[in-house]
């Protein structure tokens, strides 16, 4: 399998109805293919820009409030003021779902940058005419495969990340860290790279954050190092309302590779099976820890969506 046509952790069913979109820009709705910001513009220009993925179930977007505090305390840490709250941006989801067509299985990335820059600099003060915002929404229903077959996993020397350097919470659009992790991944034959934190324990993937099973405990990282996702927490609440057994802590790939179950998180594919580490094996293939996780989510997203 080649780099072109490796799994990754977002793939979705093909769907015609996505050639057609119109992408909110700035106010406007535009055909996908007209759908520009500036070259000048501080996202392009610099990544300085934070951004959300969110999906709508039965016309809902699942855990809009803590997807909101997570956008809305990246834009204050980094003093981007866009003039506009949590149900603003609201409005702008559901009126991009809207006019698609969506009420069910679609998945929006919402941006937001410091905006146009009047010369081709780094300085933020160079920002004067607002931000740019924009909501891709796609129809989107993760593949049967990544259910099934699993992900590879290969680990390696790309970590993340110190908070003085660029604090892993940023959820922003300076990705350059995780697309080299990615790269060193695909280049070792997997399809996604496991990172780890600056002291050498397991820490999170590129894209998403992981989670292992071992004897009937579930066990993720301390969280330091990784980003906060939104999903995250709610697998480590989802167990502790459940009596499973749920650790954050330090651990090395030496316990990685001894686990029974692996799965990653993240709002596109909620749960997703690890199949391998580094070539090895993780467990037997059964997968009853994950499969119970995953029912216990989706009733969650069930009742916080009215479905």
């Amino acid at each position: 399998m080649g780099p072109t046509d490796a799994p990754t952790t977002h793939d979705a069913e093909e769907d015609a109805r996505n050639e057609t979109l119109l992408i909110y820009v700035n106010g406007d709705l535009v055909p996908k293919d007209q759908a520009k910001v500036s070259v000048y513009d501080s996202g392009f220009m610099l990544g300085d820009g934070m951004w959300e993925g969110l999906r709508l179930y039965n016309g809902r977007w699942a855990f809009f409030d803590d997807h909101m505090d997570r956008l809305f305390g990246a834009l204050k840490a980094v003093s981007l003021d866009i003039g506009m709250g949590p149900e603003d941006m609201r409005q702008i989801l559901d009126r991009t779902a809207q006019a698609n067509g969506m009420t069910h299985d679609a998945h929006c990335r919402l941006m937001v940058t410091r905006g146009p820059k009047a010369k081709p600099f780094q300085h933020p003060a160079l920002s004067r005419s607002g931000p740019t915002i924009v909501a891709i929404a796609e129809h989107s229903k993760p593949a049967d495969h990544l259910r099934t077959t699993g992900i590879r996993l290969a680990t390696v020397p790309q970590v993340r990340g110190l908070p003085m350097s660029q604090d892993p919470k940023f959820n922003s659009h300076s990705k350059l860290n995780c697309v080299i992790a990615c790269l060193q991944a695909e280049q070792a034959g997997a399809d996604e790279a496991l990172m780890l934190d600056p002291h050498g324990f397991v820490n999170t993937t590129n894209a998403c954050n992981i989670f292992f099973v071992r004897r009937g405990e579930v066990w993720t990282s301390t969280g330091d190092y990784c980003m906060n996702g939104v999903t995250r927490q709610k697998v480590i609440d989802l167990c502790r309302a459940d009596g499973i057994p749920v650790f954050e802590r330090n651990f090395s790939l030496y316990d990685a590779y001894g686990a029974d179950e692996a799965f990653l998180t993240g709002t596109f594919g909620a749960q997703t099976p690890v199949a391998q580490i580094d070539g090895k094996p993780i467990g037997t293939g059964e997968r009853p820890m994950t499969e119970r996780i995953r029912a216990l989510y989706k009733d969650l997203v069930r009742r916080d969506t009215g479905g």
